[in-house]
């Protein structure tokens, strides 16, 4: 069901919207768009007209670390470009924007660094109690990808091994059980390798929530594995910012 004829009650639109295409065994592609990796508006331009002619699903917004004072505008002019839900993907409390259709509130589930378990979340919360942003609590689980990634790094943080599956299994099992939404697998910007079938299949055997999974996808092979292995949406980044022309393959892959 196509998210602009979706009934739901507005203020759980995404995630309904999540939850429905789950349950029809439709995958999603999410297109991640770094502000810091966007040189000017026309390359912005360019790149939300490769989603609406790919028909990617949704457009994910953030970075570890926001150097150029772009957030604000990119996700205002993203708004401005297409009709594709935007969901805030944010590194810090810094990057909330009210033009956003909803944020993903990331708990850094797969570590024990306390600021990005709760303590950011409460500073934030009272910005977005006053916002119109839909709230999508997530477990965030960042999984080894082959090298230090940069959220590795700014989270001081030491991602979950790709062979323990056990492990990933039950840090997303946990994270449900504590009431979370959306469970979220991320090898990192500039993994060298994505998360292995097999742990994703561990996780996705054990959790109902939808599964994002992100990181070191650069294939239409290595989207479809992802899916088939149980993830509900596929988030590609850097290898769209080399070639945006490979959404539309990527669309076709998983579906």
């Amino acid at each position: 069901m196509s998210f602009f004829y979706y009934i739901f009650d507005l203020k759980n639109r995404i995630l309904n919207y999540l939850l429905e295409n789950k349950g029809n065994g439709k995958k999603l592609l999410a297109v991640l768009i770094d502000p810091d990796s966007v040189s000017d508006e026309q390359q912005l331009a360019d790149t939300c007209k490769m989603c609406n002619e790919g028909n990617a699903d949704l457009i994910l917004v953030g970075g570890s670390l926001i150097t150029n004072g772009f957030f604000e505008q990119c996700v205002s002019l993203i708004k401005s470009h297409t009709k594709i839900p935007v969901l805030l993907f944010p590194g810090s409390v810094m990057q909330i924007s009210k033009d956003a259709d909803a944020i993903l509130f990331l708990s850094l589930i797969s570590g024990r660094n306390a600021d990005l378990l709760i303590g950011k979340h409460v500073l934030s919360a009272p910005t977005l109690k006053q916002s119109n942003l839909e709230i999508l609590p997530t477990g965030y689980m960042l999984i080894d990808g082959g090298n230090i990634t940069s959220v590795s790094y700014i989270s001081n943080t030491v991602p979950i091994p790709a062979d323990k599956s056990a492990i990933a299994a039950t840090t997303a099992m946990a994270g449900e059980m504590l009431g979370l939404k959306i469970i979220y697998m991320d090898a990192g910007s500039g993994a060298q390798f994505p998360i292995p079938a097999k742990l994703i299949n561990a996780v996705r055997k054990n959790v109902s929530a939808p599964i994002f999974v992100g990181g070191g996808i650069r294939t239409p092979e290595a989207a479809k594995a992802a899916c088939d292995a149980g993830a509900d949406i596929v988030v590609v980044g850097n290898a769209i910012e080399k070639d945006p022309s490979l959404i539309a393959k990527l669309v076709a892959a998983i579906n």
